[in-house]
């Protein structure tokens, strides 16, 4: 199949930005389904014409931005019009701010997944990359954790994700939607916002902090390159085995917190103490302590292998966020919920 147009939706934020500049790249390759297809990029409407990540990217005057909000139906069945596959990244994700404000996150997340599922079936889109995270699963109960693990919503972010997924999946089984849920873990690289643990730590050591506050360390995790990232959701495409299907995109790596820091401490030939703050540590029964992706179904159904190591991803991230010009847009002396 060749995609001739594609949308893009939560274009302006971190992977969303860093999956419009690796798609525009296959759309400039004759051996790529997506050559010559045209991006469509979803910025969150706002009054300033400000179009988030996407004003950093390199490729933008080639890129077609609507501004918008995937909370109207009406406006979906605008966005998704002519478009032959959605990849559908929009939503609120940020979880301590879903314990403030767990309704915003029904909204955006469930609600408006189900606006664009409709919208899709309405106009007949070819192909829909649903973005679930490693969230849904909570702290693994088995490890490495595979797509039947079980869902636990431990934090409202969470279960508006699990039932944003299952809506998505409804509509291919009711409706026969041709979905993908490509499910990331942990992705980080530049771009990323400050509320995340490691843009925290590199830009306060950047700025020449002496301590940094933090909440538990103790968690593992699964940390995956951006770039390793969208050439997964690109791979889930690509392949027609995909459809219908639910599939983690990971590095199947483990390494803890605490040591994620210590690299990064190392990389950046740094002294900085780390303390813990109470107010950063999620409340109880909340913390997922351990995810560790099994990414043997995407390696299966796909061509996809992650790149990147732990080292070589941190060092990239380091770079970016050191350049002045990139860091002098975070406030990393102010805690980011």
């Amino acid at each position: 199949m060749q995609y001739k147009s594609i949308l893009v939706t939560g274009a302006d934020g971190f992977i969303g930005s860093h999956l419009v500049e690796t798609l525009y790249h296959y759309t400039q390759d004759p051996n790529s389904v997506f050559y010559k297809a045209k991006i469509r990029a979803l910025s969150l409407y706002n009054s300033f014409n400000y179009w988030g990540w996407l004003e950093d990217i390199s490729c933008l005057s080639n890129i077609e931005v609507v501004s918008g909000d995937i909370r109207d139906s009406h406006f979906c069945k605008t966005i998704t019009k002519e478009i032959d596959i959605v990849f559908h990244l929009a939503a609120l994700i940020a979880i301590p701010y879903s314990y403030i404000a767990p309704e915003s996150y029904i909204d955006t997340n469930i609600k408006g997944t189900l606006n664009l599922c409709q919208a899709s079936i309405q106009n007949q889109v070819k192909r829909f990359i649903h973005t679930s995270t490693s969230e849904v699963y909570g702290t693994a109960q088995y490890v490495p954790i595979d797509e039947l693990h079980p869902l636990q919503p431990q934090s409202p972010y969470s279960a508006s994700k699990i039932g944003s997924d299952c809506i998505a999946m409804s509509f291919h089984n009711s409706f026969s939607l041709p979905l993908s849920i490509a499910r990331p873990f942990n992705t980080y690289g530049p771009r990323q916002s400050a509320r995340a643990v490691i843009p925290t730590i590199i830009t306060q050591i950047a700025n020449g902090a002496q301590q940094i506050k933090l909440g538990d360390l103790s968690p593992t995790r699964d940390f995956n390159f951006v770039k390793d990232t969208c050439e997964g959701f690109i791979a889930i495409a690509q392949s027609d085995q995909t459809i219908g299907e639910t599939i983690n995109i990971g590095s199947n790596f483990e390494i803890s917190i605490a040591d994620t820091l210590n690299i990064i401490k190392d990389l950046m030939q740094s002294k900085v103490e780390f303390i813990t703050d109470s107010q950063r540590i999620r409340p109880q029964n909340s913390e997922v302590f351990r995810l560790w992706c099994d990414n043997t179904k995407i390696k299966r159904l796909t061509n996809f292998t992650p790149k990147y190591n732990i080292y070589q991803g941190l060092q990239e991230t380091i770079k970016w966020f050191s350049d002045p010009n990139n860091l002098s847009k975070y406030k990393s002396e102010i805690y980011n919920v």
